[in-house]
């Protein structure tokens, strides 16, 4: 592939539970279709000789081993919540040479150093990953060539970031997005953001809601990623949406 073409993996695209969800007999938790088998959400961004994880939940291990590539060269955590930070101790492969580069927001990073002590003490003991923490703001960064520009949306009540990178921009567990971070998203190719369920939820977008933004914004084409089990089966439900739209699936790998 052209390093200047860009390619997205997706690790997993599951909320915090996963799919199928622990106990449920429903139609879909119960389903054969490997496409409703959801680990939680992350992915891989591969652009200008740059692989850029976003988010490193605690199915990672699991994720990268059956990826179509290992390579990684840097972490864009959105936030601090378990399913997006809890498999970062798993990187200790990618530390043997270097400080592995993290960047989120300083928030973040403070909460890192709180829940890995163990990585940041002034005497590790062999082992442990060697993380460098970048503090992230609202203005664009560059991992290597690649610009990175962040998109503040709401959580809830909690700030998070999404990341705009060349056509494609990435935003999970988004409830809102204001206006001027939505003018970071003109002229994409690809847009992929959350569509949790299709009822209300007070901290993540229902599938009516993302819709609408893929409507404001334009996209060429959007995917959905951190659905839960109530979407119902991915077959089924793929085709409701529009033609420029899919559900993602673990494995899933866009080329634009």
């Amino acid at each position: 592939m052209s390093e200047n073409r860009l390619e997205i993996e997706f690790l997993g695209t599951g909320t915090s539970t996963g799919v199928p969800v622990i106990g449920c007999k429903c139609e879909v938790c119960r389903s054969a279709d490997p496409r409703d088998n959801r680990l939680r959400t992350s992915a891989i961004v591969r652009y200008k000789g740059q692989n850029i994880l976003i988010d490193c939940g605690p199915d990672f291990r699991q994720q990268i081993l059956r990826a179509s590539s290992i390579k990684i060269d840097a972490l864009l955590l959105t936030h601090i919540h378990y399913d997006h930070v809890a498999g970062i101790d798993d990187l200790r492969p990618y530390c043997y040479e270097r400080n592995f580069p993290i960047y989120a927001r300083k928030e973040v990073n403070e909460r890192l150093r709180i829940n890995l002590p163990y990585c940041f003490a002034e005497h590790p003991y062999p082992g442990v990953p060697h993380l460098s923490l970048h503090d992230v703001s609202r203005l664009p960064f560059f991992v290597e060539d690649v610009e990175v520009v962040p998109i503040e949306v709401l959580h809830g009540k909690l700030p998070i970031l999404g990341y705009r990178i060349g056509p494609m921009a990435y935003i999970t567990d988004c409830s809102n997005i204001s206006l001027k971070e939505m003018d970071k998203l003109k002229g994409l190719e690809l847009l992929v953001i959350n569509a949790l369920h299709h009822h209300p939820h007070h901290s993540h977008m229902t599938i009516a809601q993302s819709l609408n933004v893929v409507r404001k914004v334009q996209p060429k084409e959007a995917i959905f990623i951190h659905m839960s089990h109530e979407i119902g089966l991915h077959a089924k439900a793929d085709k409701q949406l529009p033609p420029h739209v899919h559900f993602a699936y673990d494995g899933l790998i866009v080329r634009i």
